[in-house]
């Protein structure tokens, strides 16, 4: 078997179905197998898969193991040469897995592959590429401060859209050979969650392999799906950072008190954050479909001003709040995901009507829970 493509699920069944429904598609060329390992999901998740997708390998945990664990459990079962770490808040193209098996084999010394990552909103995401966040590259994003000659925390040496070695990529997307995951221990599991994409990728470079971001190959990435971006996501995430330099760099007592200090107060802040994000006033409903069945349907739901059109341009956008659904019956995710990154604007919004699916989903921002509208 060629791939085996894990992912970790937990209470998030439309994204997840939605992720499963392009892994279909990018799939078929390919020998591969999909693994779920769900962390106690308190929603229909687990049915969900066994119903419509009884070909999946699903592992039902009886408590939510964590991030790492639950992808140990995966890789465990897996039967491939080669491994996808995916996030379940995640789409792709059909040609996805085939050219980055391609690069897998043309690139010299491969250690870990990611593609370049988008936002629901078309954005590139920052972490896609990232530097080693040694004590001083914390603490200077920690302070935001420039630092001379001390690495930022994201790899802007690299283009956002080209191809290159760089010392981290972010675990919602990695490729790698299941032998090299196994040579390394797999993912270290006193990692809960956040930090052990880190330890991944340092000890691959440790190995003196190279970590490939593929600028060139595009996936979305929700981003928000997997955790609520609260106090308690700030300090999980500083913490693992903060565990990961207390294994691999040499203890620095006064640096210490200072990051200690820092995720308090940034996770104090946070707290104090409303993160119920204020929903935008849209103006206008663009749906791409051919379907008027659909289009009476979702304009049953109380969306105003919505319009059927089969084609749009940006200049067509104007500046009004403007929310674009594709109906994926209609467009395939390769087209969605081209056209979310063309026509990315500040007042444009998008959201999917997965096939054959009675919702329409999407995320308006990165950082909280996105929505999902029946019908």
């Amino acid at each position: 078997m060629k791939l085996s493509i894990v992912i970790v699920s937990f209470n998030v069944r439309y994204f997840l179905e939605q992720c499963v429904l392009s892994l279909k598609a990018a799939t078929l060329p390919i020998n591969s197998e999909i693994i779920v390992v769900d962390n106690n999901s308190t929603d229909d998740s687990c049915k969900m898969i066994k119903d419509d997708f009884p070909d999946i390998i699903l592992i039902e945990n009886k408590i939510n193991e964590g991030f790492s664990k639950a992808n140990n459990q995966g890789v465990a079962v897996a039967k491939g040469l080669y491994v996808c770490f995916l996030n379940p808040d995640t789409i792709i193209a059909a040609d996805t897995f085939i050219r980055l098996l391609n690069q897998a084999k043309e690139l010299p010394n491969v250690g870990l592959l990611g593609p370049r990552l988008i936002s629901g909103t078309g954005n590139f995401l920052e972490e896609s590429k990232r530097n080693i966040p040694s004590p001083l590259t914390s603490f200077r994003r920690f302070f935001r401060l420039n630092l001379g000659n001390v690495k930022s925390y994201y790899a802007y040496h690299i283009p956002d859209t080209g191809i290159g070695d760089v010392d981290v990529l972010v675990g919602a997307f990695i490729l790698v050979k299941k032998e090299l995951f196994d040579s390394v221990g797999g993912f270290d599991e006193d990692y809960f969650i956040y930090g052990e994409d880190i330890d991944l990728s340092y000890k691959i470079k440790k190995k003196g392999l190279q970590n490939y971001y593929i600028g060139n190959i595009v996936a979305v990435h929700y981003r928000g799906e997997s955790t609520d971006r609260n106090a308690i996501f700030v300090r999980r995430f500083y913490t693992g950072m903060r565990l990961f330099y207390k294994k691999h760099f040499k203890s620095n007592i006064v640096l210490d008190i200072i990051i200690s200090a820092g995720i308090r107060f940034i996770s104090m802040i946070q707290s104090f954050k409303n993160f119920s994000k204020e929903k935008r006033k849209i103006n206008a409903y663009y749906l791409i479909t051919e379907n008027e069945t659909l289009y009476r349907q979702i304009t049953k739901i109380g969306l105003p001003d919505v319009k059927m059109i089969t084609t749009i341009r940006k200049e067509d956008l104007g500046d009004k709040n403007i929310e674009i659904i594709f109906d994926n019956d209609f467009m395939t995710f390769d087209e969605i995901i081209e056209q979310m990154q063309f026509l990315k604007k500040k007042n444009v919004s998008f959201k999917i009507r997965p096939k054959k699916c009675n919702y329409i989903i999407g995320s308006n921002f990165s950082d909280g829970k996105g929505e999902v509208l029946m019908f």
